[in-house]
């Protein structure tokens, strides 16, 4: 029986690591975006064409058995336009609609019964400021834009007043912060069939004042008890939602060890990367497991494993000169992974590393050091 061609509605980094899934679970795939050049035109054939577009997804999307996305950004109505025709979208456009639009998102979380921060939605920055100035709204909070914030882009954190100057001029949502002991994710699969599996929850690190993952941990330093309530938590979210493919859920952990649900991403996630290396299965080959229909890999963890993201420097655009690269590599156990980007910005994400180890400590410190060794610097 032929393989199912599997259309990528984008080509960047998380494409290229999907289609590079292939090696160990063969299905044809091409993918869309903007640059014929994304990271993904290394490894498979990229179709100039915007994601944003109904009728580029429709064009690109009609050639293929099954599309899937790499990114939320990416027309609705396209998305229902194929599924309408006959072709299989998963993620499906509804489960997507409901995750790009941060509103949308945190309504459903809050209508399904899943204990979440509590938060408003605002038409811009100045009806936000009004809403505080009226009292409505009281500080501290977190502002982040509905749409298209990602890699620390899109949230804004006010903590007094004076942080009201710059808030970001959007539709947004504004959330009460909460006490947070931990930041923890975990990466589900789910089938056709329903069938899911959860991969060990992570513990997640944040770059101070860039709200941008620095290192991530894996397995999290959590008891079993608490490991198990947050792979039970995601699963019960992507039953929820009733997504087809990977899902990853992000989670707060309070100071009283109670378990909120932060955010939702619904497609391979940054906090399962390292699941390439340190897993039976990695969230790639899951992800085109669970569209395509075939039996969910074992989610396994087979090392510790310690991720590190490889960012552009501050002060630094243009073409991208990697520093410290070949040194990382001589170490034992460090996986070197560049997306290929054309050009680096300060804090744009060119790469991760995953350190294994049998111990997590010994990875924990193997990674700081990669992650002082590697810099990504512009040309001069």
């Amino acid at each position: 029986m032929a393989k199912p061609r599997v259309g990528i509605l984008g080509g960047g980094q998380l494409g290229m690591m999907l289609a590079e899934a292939t090696a160990t679970f063969p299905v044809p795939c091409e993918a869309l975006d903007a640059s014929e050049q994304a990271p993904a035109s290394r490894v498979i054939p990229v179709t100039r064409g915007e994601v944003g577009s109904a009728d580029d997804v429709v064009r690109f999307g009609r050639g293929f058995d099954i599309v899937t996305i790499e990114v939320e950004k990416v027309s609705v109505p396209g998305m229902r336009a194929l599924a309408e025709s006959g072709v299989a979208v998963r993620p499906q456009p509804d489960v997507v609609a409901t995750i790009q639009d941060k509103g949308t998102q945190k309504a459903w979380l809050v209508a399904s019964g899943f204990l979440t921060s509590d938060f408003e939605a605002y038409d811009d920055a100045a009806a936000l400021r009004e809403a505080v100035a009226s009292g409505a709204r009281s500080l501290p909070f977190v502002q982040k834009v509905r749409r298209e914030g990602y890699d620390g882009r899109g949230v804004h954190v006010v903590r007094e007043a004076a942080d009201l100057e710059a808030l970001l001029d959007a539709p947004c949502i504004a959330e009460d912060m909460v006490a947070i002991a931990q930041e923890l994710a975990v990466i589900v699969g789910r089938g056709v069939d329903g069938e899911t599996k959860a991969y060990d929850p992570v513990e997640m690190v944040f770059r101070e004042g860039a709200n941008i993952l620095d290192v991530l941990l894996s397995p999290a330093r959590v008891s079993t008890a608490m490991a198990e309530a947050a792979q039970d938590l995601a699963c019960r979210v992507a039953e929820a939602i009733g997504i087809v493919g990977v899902i990853a859920v992000e989670m707060f952990v309070d100071g009283d060890g109670e378990l909120w649900v932060n955010e939702l991403a619904p497609r391979p996630h940054n906090s399962g990367h390292h699941t390439i290396e340190a897993c039976a299965t990695s969230q790639y080959e899951q992800h085109l497991r669970a569209i395509t229909g075939h039996p969910l890999g074992s989610t396994e963890m087979k090392q510790a494993a310690v991720l590190v993201n490889v960012l552009g420097a501050p002060g630094h655009e243009g073409t991208p000169v990697y520093l410290g690269v070949e040194e990382a590599e001589a170490m034992g156990g460090v996986h070197v992974h560049l997306y290929g980007k054309q050009k680096t910005w300060g804090m744009r994400k060119m790469g991760h590393v995953t350190v294994l180890d049998d111990e997590l400590d010994r990875a924990i410190d193997k990674a700081h050091r990669v992650r002082d060794m590697i810099r990504v610097e512009a040309e001069k």
